[in-house]
């Protein structure tokens, strides 16, 4: 099993003494593999400061340059920005790098490596799993009849494909028409995923290619634009997760900007906030639907509030009355397994976790009615909060019947220092209804920035086009637009340190806001991306208009 450590010291030395693989992420973060009866061991260990285990991440299922304020950028009667000397890194489901659209005029590869975490073979340096294709191998298997023997590699769900053609697309394989934000930007792809698996990665799999595209980037001395369209529930939402902080952490690394969606979930009913009071047993009403083999309740709480809890299955069997005295504690019964677990306050946060997991061992889940019992014993605050999966773990047909709409921000975009992207649609003027909304459990993480999200014309794994929604979807014209701030200003030299927190600062400014709207909005940002504005401003910022405070 995998899991996440902040350590000191050497990391590596870990690995005679415990039979393990470890790698070093940065100077603090890493992550070990290693044999679940060796877990107590590394606890005890005096390098290891924290352990986390890994969560499961799922990607979140014209380009709109006119509405975003990108295509008068790209002119060549405007500022002629194509993301020259600039790099997209793309960590996803993988890359059609077949596609005409990431290809260069002579047909050779705007590609500068491909890490496919999925296939066993040569892994890049320092890393222990998948296979590394560079540009090289990759020209030779374009020009072979054969490519897929030479390069295996797939996209075979199409969301990354699709993700790197809105940010980085050329618009070949329509005659220039589905032209991308950054369309001569290089590119590093990354396809994560569990060995042999590729519907779903882990924390650790985003991690370690966040790792890879900056050293990589680094080593190319260019900037570069990291797009992480993934989301999970699964985490307190604030930013204090050892995977949220190691994120934080590495955009501070190198020059660099990281871009994530707010998430598909709200709309979706997955989230509920509530509050318990002494001496009153507080019922929590959920749905699931037919179909899935798993489903989990994260419920956060305050660690003085003391309270045990009973789940009772659409059957009517329940799983009998569950105490902080049982930390762990499995329940069988009808085909079903529910894990539940106390979790204990991390050096990182005074909150606990009480995670509840259902599986089949046989099947899919009853569809059913569930209600999740709260019985008080010592209540001092009382607020609570709960995430079901994401959509694209439990669809639609699984919810709260008393939702809260506020706080349904997806991992990673809760982290400190990344952009974090709403989705809007540009045809009508209003947020789609599934973007992720900011609020208090999120520390006062809101949206940074809205980008279209509806009905986007993308590059096809496979060849063509075809139409994608989601604010997996939103990010990449946030991505593509900090590589042309990037080419702007450290390619071309008009501003040598503009990258990080600088490009959100100038999204932001530029962003167009609604009349009679307060901002920040938690569930629109600071607006709509437009891109020309930004740019205007930090034209006039570097023409001495204002004084070069951060320069």
């Amino acid at each position: 099993m995998e899991v996440i450590v902040k350590y000191n010291g050497d990391i590596k030395a870990i690995e005679e003494r415990l039979n393990a693989q470890a790698e070093a992420l940065s100077d603090s973060y890493g992550v070990i593999d290693i044999f679940p009866d060796a877990l107590g061991s590394l606890y005890s260990l005096p390098e290891i400061e924290d352990i986390e285990l890994p969560k499961r991440l799922y990607v979140g299922s014209s380009y709109q340059l006119s509405s975003s304020c990108i295509a008068p950028v790209q002119s060549k009667n405007g500022y002629d920005l194509k993301g020259r000397g600039v790099i997209t890194a793309i960590i996803d489901s993988g890359i059609d790098y077949t596609h005409l659209d990431f290809r260069s005029e002579d047909g050779s590869t705007r590609i500068l490596s491909i890490w496919d975490q999925t296939i066993s073979g040569s892994p890049p340096k320092g890393f222990y799993k998948g296979s590394e294709y560079s540009a090289e191998m990759i020209n030779e298997a374009l020009q072979s009849t054969a490519p897929l023997e030479l390069v295996p590699t797939r996209d075979l769900v199409g969301h990354g494909t699709a993700v790197a053609g809105i940010a980085a697309g050329s618009g070949a394989a329509s005659g220039g028409e589905n032209v991308g934000v950054a369309p001569l930007a290089d590119i590093i792809a990354v396809k994560v995923g569990n060995r042999g698996n590729d519907f779903f990665a882990q924390s650790t799999d985003i991690m370690r290619a966040v790792k890879y595209v900056t050293d990589k980037s680094r080593e190319q001395n260019k900037p570069v634009a990291i797009n992480l369209s993934f989301g999970m529930n699964e985490g307190s939402h604030n930013g204090t997760s050892l995977f949220e902080e190691y994120l934080t952490q590495a955009a501070n690394v190198w020059k660099n900007v990281i871009v994530a969606p707010t998430g598909n979930e709200g709309s979706a009913g997955h989230h509920y906030s509530g509050r318990v009071i002494q001496g009153q047993t507080k019922e929590i009403e959920f749905f699931t639907a037919a179909g899935i083999e798993r489903f989990y309740v994260s419920l956060w709480k305050n660690f003085a509030d003391s309270f045990s809890f009973e789940l009772i299955f659409p059957s009517g069997l329940s799983s009998g009355v569950i105490d902080t005295e049982s930390q762990y504690k499995t329940i069988r019964t009808g085909g079903l397994v529910m894990n539940a677990v106390y979790g204990q306050p991390r050096r990182y946060s005074v909150s606990q976790e009480i995670f509840i997991e259902v599986y089949s061992e046989n099947g899919f889940i009853p569809a059913g009615d569930w209600l999740l019992r709260l019985i008080p014993s010592n209540i001092v605050d009382g607020s609570v909060d709960a995430w079901l999966p994401t959509l694209e773990e439990v669809s639609s047909r699984t919810y709260f019947s008393d939702p809260d709409s506020q706080n349904t921000m997806t991992l990673p975009a809760t982290a400190e220092k990344l952009i974090r992207v709403a989705g809007y649609n540009d045809r009508i003027g209003s947020i789609a209804p599934f973007s992720g909304v900011g609020g208090k459990v999120c520390t006062g993480r809101i949206p940074d920035i809205e980008a279209p999200a509806v009905n986007i014309i993308s590059a096809a794994s496979g060849g063509g086009y075809d139409s994608f929604t989601g604010t997996s979807f939103a990010a990449p014209f946030v991505t593509g637009s900090a590589a042309l701030l990037m080419e702007w200003g450290i390619t071309n030299g008009n501003s040598p340190f503009f990258y990080g927190e600088r490009i959100k600062a100038f999204l932001r400014l530029g962003a167009r806001r609604r009349i009679g709207t307060k901002y920040p909005d938690p569930a629109f940002g600071y607006g709509r991306l437009c891109l020309e504005a930004s740019l205007s401003y930090a034209v006039r910022y570097a023409d001495g208009a204002f004084p070069r405070l951060s320069f």
